[in-house]
């Protein structure tokens, strides 16, 4: 178990790194292959290409992992002399900050025409710090039934719809229910995060942390994240073969074995299913070990690292600078500030998107430039120990 010289655990920090990048390419999709035809969901199986499916799909891995880790990098937090009640107001005060700065941060960042206000992840995973914050008191094995019982059981909830009255409807879209609410003419509040499975996630995760601390044995470690790994991939093809629980979106013969086999994976993320969790997590837990053993001293390893260890800040760039370059293109390509669409997210005209190959290079572009301020910031962590550092 390799650490860096803050006692970091560099696997989970290079795990974190790689799916960030990844996120960043589902970024550059959204904004730079924005609305090119009349379906724009590159999931749809009558519209879409296998290029277009896959880089939507392998993106799918980003949102589970990252809050997954989350659970871990709160576990190892609470196990460097902390009491329980200092994790707690830590995990409740990180958590509103979080919920805030999807708000009045990372909302704006998305859309900057301040007429969509999108709960997505950043607020998920900051409301479950808050609730967290209060289950960490729990016994160790008590919480971990909690987290199983919340991911295998939460899909028994989906038959339940509430559209009205308002305030109930909110609450259930908050807790289990993706929805849209039209607070009048000029704001639409879009619940995208239930945060009912991010939490049994999230506490999974915090449980696999007691793997990682330092009296642990690291081949029990490995073999049981291998273990774990292979049986949530297992399970995953079982129920999903069976195909009567787990997802909403059951799958179906298509025109093509390959087309079939994207129906197979096409599982639901708003909110995570549990054939979705088992699909995401299950390859993560077995490329961890592999991490744990092959980091070294690879540039390339270094460098996706850096991202890991400065999640939030890399987020607030990344949505900033892939928004800008959007802006950019749209405007090198003929467009005018007259034809922004303020009623549409990003405010990017419908119909102005560009091939899927643009994509591609915004995307490494991005990820080139986000390096070097991630990097300054990552040693500026490193070397002060001011308290707000904590939360960004």
């Amino acid at each position: 178990m390799m650490l860096n010289n803050k006692n970091r655990i560099q696997s989970i920090d290079l795990l974190r790194g790689m799916v960030m990048i990844i996120m960043a390419l589902d970024h550059s999709r959204d904004f730079i292959h924005y609305g090119p035809t009349i379906d724009q969901d590159p999931l749809n199986l009558a519209t879409t290409s296998p290029v277009l499916f896959m880089t939507r799909w392998i993106t799918h891995f980003c949102a589970p992992v990252f809050v997954f880790l989350s659970g871990t990098s709160i576990f190892l937090y609470g196990s460097k002399g902390k009491t329980k009640n200092e994790v707690a107001f830590f995990l409740f005060t990180r958590g509103l900050f979080l919920m805030l700065a999807q708000i009045f941060i990372m909302a704006p960042l998305w859309d900057a025409t301040l007429s969509h206000i999108l709960l997505q992840v950043i607020w998920a995973i900051g409301l479950c710090m808050v609730i967290l914050s209060a289950l960490q008191f729990l016994p160790y094995k008590l919480l971990l039934v909690l987290g199983l019982v919340i991911v295998f059981s939460h899909n028994l909830l989906d038959s339940i719809v509430i559209d009205a009255p308002f305030w109930k409807s909110f609450i259930w879209a908050v807790v289990h229910q993706e929805h849209e609410f039209q607070i009048n003419n000029n704001l639409l509040v879009i619940v995208g995060y239930p945060f009912l499975p991010w939490l049994g996630l999230m506490i999974l995760g915090y449980c696999i942390g007691k793997l990682y601390l330092p009296e642990a044995n690291a081949k029990a470690r490995k073999k049981l994240l291998q273990t774990l790994g292979i049986t949530a991939i297992f399970l995953f093809i079982l129920v999903r073969c069976i195909d009567i629980y787990g997802d909403l979106n059951p799958w179906q013969y298509q025109r093509s074995l390959l087309f079939t086999l994207f129906d197979f994976i096409d599982t639901t993320k708003y909110p995570p299913s549990l054939l979705y969790i088992l699909m995401t997590i299950g390859p993560a837990l077995i490329v961890l070990p592999y991490l744990e053993n092959n980091i070294g001293d690879s540039g390339i390893w270094k460098k996706i690292i850096v991202f890991g260890r400065v999640p939030f800040f890399y987020y607030m760039l990344h949505v900033a600078l892939i928004h800008a370059i959007a802006l950019v293109i749209l405007f090198a390509s003929g467009h005018s500030w007259n034809e922004l669409d303020f009623h549409r997210e990003g405010a990017l005209p419908y119909g102005s998107g560009n091939a899927l190959w643009l994509v591609y290079v915004v995307w490494i572009v991005a990820i080139c430039i986000l390096y070097f301020p991630c990097r300054w910031y990552s040693k500026y962590k490193a070397s002060h120990k001011d308290w707000w550092l904590s939360y960004i």
